[in-house]
């Protein structure tokens, strides 16, 4: 809700960043009267010219340490390090330093739905807006996809609702961050090369909890004991979501529907049979969503409406085509091992699976039962190579590939009729790519390249 003391008329500002977010916050500031440089490490901007046209004053080729130290607020674009000495020389000279995400909240007129996790947000959170839109309500959804919050600022009216995917990294920068819903869908392991400790990971997704009163909202998944830990103190309302239990009060599973459970009472929300996902993980997704669609008085006629006209992601259990026998999906948004370990689950024996990339911490041998389960073979790719043979070499199946065009031709020799190709890195990109999506895009590129040469063979 908008801070009505927060001004930034004639101060000095930097913003640490010059990616989606950190453009965004910068015009953001610029029309609210601050005086605005962008510093990025990188030496040039395809958007100098615009941004510089726009009031924008750009330091390019570093974070230099005055320029930092005479800045009265400075704002971290999430994917700057906190640590980095400039922000540090910054707080020590007495300048407020807070994220992007808080700078954009303290503008909104409107409620605040956060969603969070290490595995599921841009599903929940694009499925909830779905379903919000669905039920005639007036809702803007971004944050870590689609547009920065700072773009969203303008448009905020008191009826609106902004549906946020917030990452750890946006939200170890908040102070005054106030979701009406707040949902935590799991936690695992994940960016220990940014994160110092598992802890300080688990208490920076916690922070989406912590400016919240009695009369807000907290949806957790009953399903996971770490999240119930992170959320064990919260001041909030709870409503708990479960796919394996039959809750005596929350959104679960019975008799073929995800409903609404209170009182002994069971209130049909969305029939099974409209939800279009593969994967029985991306379950916890569509009821987490029903349940903030619940809690905003959405009908269940529009949940349902919105989950029969979704059918996923891209890059997230995204199904590419089929080449003779053997499917191949393309699940690039499994960065982590958590989220790996649950894309193998959903297929059964048969399955090639393409891993690694540039390791984010945990464990590939974590991979291990479940990969032996189904008989799997892995096809191991990027700077990771050597750690999933170390983990995994004595128990798997597994080869190495150079760059995707090898890796996805060796696993479609090695995938039996009736297997699965999957793409599910357990690790971030950029080894080899630009960003997941990229490499999604590659995958399916290479994949369908594949898929012609198949065809024109069985033709001739």
């Amino acid at each position: 809700m908008t801070t009505p003391s927060f001004s930034v008329i004639g101060k000095r500002v930097v913003v640490a960043g010059a990616a989606r977010s950190g453009i965004a916050a910068a015009q953001l500031l610029v029309r609210r009267g601050a005086k605005v440089t962008l510093s990025d490490v990188r030496p040039s901007l395809p958007e100098s010219r615009e941004l510089e046209a726009g009031g924008i004053t750009l330091e390019l080729g570093g974070h230099t340490l005055p320029t930092f130290t005479r800045a009265d607020l400075v704002v971290m674009s999430p994917g700057v390090p906190m640590g980095q000495p400039a922000i540090e020389a910054a707080r020590a000279a007495g300048a407020t330093v807070i994220g992007e995400l808080e700078l954009a909240s303290r503008w909104l007129a409107g409620r605040i739905v956060a969603i969070t996790g290490t595995k599921g947000k841009s599903t929940t959170t694009t499925l909830t807006g779905r379903m919000l839109e669905a039920g005639g309500l007036k809702v803007l959804v971004g944050g870590n996809i689609g547009n920065a919050l700072s773009a969203q600022v303008d448009q905020s009216t008191p009826d609106t609702i902004h549906v946020v995917e917030a990452s750890s990294f946006q939200l170890e920068a908040i102070e005054t961050f106030h979701p009406w819903i707040a949902v935590l869908l799991n936690f695992s392991p994940d960016h220990l090369d940014r994160h110092a400790t598992v802890e300080e990971y688990a208490a920076a997704k916690g922070r989406i909890f912590e400016n919240q009163a009695e009369s807000d909202w907290v949806v957790l998944n009953a399903d996971d004991p770490a999240s119930l830990d992170i959320a064990r103190n919260v001041r909030a309302q709870r409503l708990l979501v479960s796919v394996g239990e039959s809750l005596a009060d929350g959104i679960c599973i019975d008799n073929g529907s995800i409903v609404r459970r209170t009182g002994g009472e069971s209130a049909p929300l969305v029939p099974l049979t409209s939800v279009r996902l593969l994967g029985r993980h991306l379950l916890i997704d569509v009821m987490a969503a029903a349940a903030v669609a619940h809690l905003a008085g959405v009908s269940a006629t529009a949940m349902t409406a919105a989950v029969e006209g979704f059918s996923g992601l891209e890059h997230a259990l995204e199904p590419v085509t089929r080449i003779g026998e053997v499917q191949f999906v393309n699940d690039s948004k499994a960065t982590n091992i958590e989220a790996a370990r649950r894309a193998i689950e959903t297929f059964g024996d048969g399955l090639v699976i393409i891993l690694g990339g540039r390791f984010k911490g945990g464990d590939f041998a974590d991979l291990g039962d479940a990969l032996t389960a189904r008989r799997a073979t892995v096809v191991s790719i990027g700077e990771s190579r050597s750690l999933i043979a170390d983990a995994l070499g004595a128990t798997v199946n597994l080869q190495e590939a150079g760059d995707m065009r090898s890796a996805v031709r060796q696993a479609f020799a090695l995938a039996a009729p009736g297997g699965t190709v999957l793409l599910a890195p357990a690790c971030a990109s950029f080894d080899m790519f630009r960003d997941y999506a990229e490499r999604g895009r590659v995958f399916k590129q290479e994949t369908r390249k594949l898929e012609e040469e198949w065809n024109g063979t069985r033709e001739q």
